[in-house]
């Protein structure tokens, strides 16, 4: 009987041995078993502008993809949409704007929307058919330039850097026609649409055409007369989320996505050097 209890210990012992075994390997296994990826499954829609940004965020998406997160793009053709979509929640992320226009959108409707990592700047720029410099701008010139406030005023320092005009000391980046204070030729400054300047500059002695509208408008640096400068340049464009996402695991794998060598190579091919990668 005694063996016989010890047998049936033995057996007990060796049971819990084995127990205890298997529990240390389903233990070992789980620390020792790789993270999924924080952006698993996650699925975004991104609101960009039509033309050239769809072939770049093609490239974004296949990159994104690799790390788990599904970019799914939504194209806009109007400026004044991309922000209120976000705002809405259509949209999880946009990236086709600067800090100044998004400042005024943000004055304007009280967007809660914020910068986490930029793409790239377009130099904005005058341009003319007729004229091989700047000094050849005659008076009473017609000279188009963007009216939506953070271009116009972009604008208007382009033809002051080149003396053409004369804003009212402190003017700021959202400077207007208004604060114009000396316009030696008495050029004519002719608001119009961001998109239609480049456009028309058939119909107008130059035109400051942000260099993506140049591109689409058929315009090349041959016919670009003056630029801004590149240096220390405040519209450099970025990825825009909701406030409350801006600290988010998706949104810092939407950045690593854009920010590398493999979109900045398919971003030098689709704009030919009109645009700059800005990280």
């Amino acid at each position: 009987m005694t063996k016989n209890r010890n047998l049936h210990g033995f057996h007990l012992s060796r049971r819990a041995a084995l127990a205890a075994v298997a529990v240390s390997a389903a233990t070992l296994f789980a620390f020792a078993a790789p993270a999924p990826s924080f952006a698993e499954d996650k699925s975004i829609k991104v609101g960009i502008m039509a033309g050239e940004e769809e072939d770049i965020w093609r490239v974004v998406a296949s990159e994104a993809a690799k790390k788990g997160l599904k970019i799914e793009t939504v194209i806009f053709n109007d400026y004044t949409q991309p922000n209120e979509a976000l705002e809405r929640g259509e949209v999880d992320a946009n990236a086709f704007q600067h800090q100044p226009y998004l400042d005024n959108q943000i004055k304007q409707h009280g967007y809660h929307i914020t910068r986490v990592g930029y793409t790239g700047v377009w130099p904005i720029g005058l341009y003319t058919k007729k004229y091989k410099s700047v000094a050849e701008i005659p008076d009473g010139a017609v000279i188009g330039v963007p009216n939506d406030p953070s271009n116009e005023g972009r604008a208007l320092r382009v033809l002051q850097n080149e003396g053409l005009i004369k804003l009212k000391d402190g003017t700021g980046i959202l400077a207007t026609v208004a604060d114009v204070t000396d316009n030696p030729k008495k050029i004519e400054i002719k608001e119009l649409d961001a998109g239609i300047v480049g456009r028309s500059i058939d119909d107008l002695d130059a035109g400051v055409v942000n260099t993506d509208w140049a591109l689409k408008s058929g315009l090349s640096p041959a016919e670009r007369i003056a630029q801004e400068p590149i240096a220390d340049n405040p519209y450099r464009n970025f990825i825009a989320v909701k406030d409350d996402n801006k600290d988010a695991d998706w949104v810092k794998t939407l950045v690593s996505s854009y920010q590398n060598d493999i979109v900045k190579a398919e971003f030098d091919k689709v704009y030919k050097g009109t645009g700059l990668s800005a990280y």
